[in-house]
């Protein structure tokens, strides 16, 4: 019966936690992105800018590897078994999305916007020989050109 107790106590302090630091991570991102708003990132190849007023044109990156915590893993591997939305693992690939972007954006400087952008994601497993996701590894990339004005 001990043993119970601190098997429900640990997967309650692990379930907190997570959720604190996901939410933590969200008002983060929420902060940031309304930092960041007079700098759009789109994925247009061709600019109506004349070039005379491109002043410079760089690649400007950003990424992030986020883990998913081992209560959230659980859940996802009973939502496989029933079907339907895995929240844990949307959650997941929304928040690295939207940090590889706004980590893009403050390698832009002062830039005037971001063209081509670009997002990649990729899973890292734990062990080569299990399937599943251990973390999410996102990366966003464009050019950002700083315009004369």
């Amino acid at each position: 019966m001990y043993d119970l107790l601190i098997f429900l106590t640990l997967i309650a302090v692990g379930y907190s936690v997570g959720t604190l630091t996901e939410k933590r991570h969200y008002r983060s991102i929420h902060k940031r992105e309304k930092a960041f708003l007079y700098l759009p990132a789109v994925t247009i190849k061709a600019v109506d800018y004349p070039e005379e007023k491109v002043r410079s044109a760089e690649l400007v990156y950003g990424s992030v590897v986020i883990s998913i915590d081992y209560f959230k893993k659980i859940l996802a591997g009973l939502r496989n078994i029933f079907g339907g939305t895995v929240k844990s693992y949307e959650s997941l690939i929304d928040r690295a999305r939207r940090e590889a972007l706004l980590r893009m954006k403050e390698m832009a400087g002062d830039a005037t916007v971001i063209v081509n952008v670009r997002i990649e994601t990729s899973t890292i497993a734990r062990k080569a020989n299990k399937e599943g996701v251990g973390c999410l590894e996102a990366i966003a990339y464009g050019t950002a050109l700083t315009l004369e004005k």
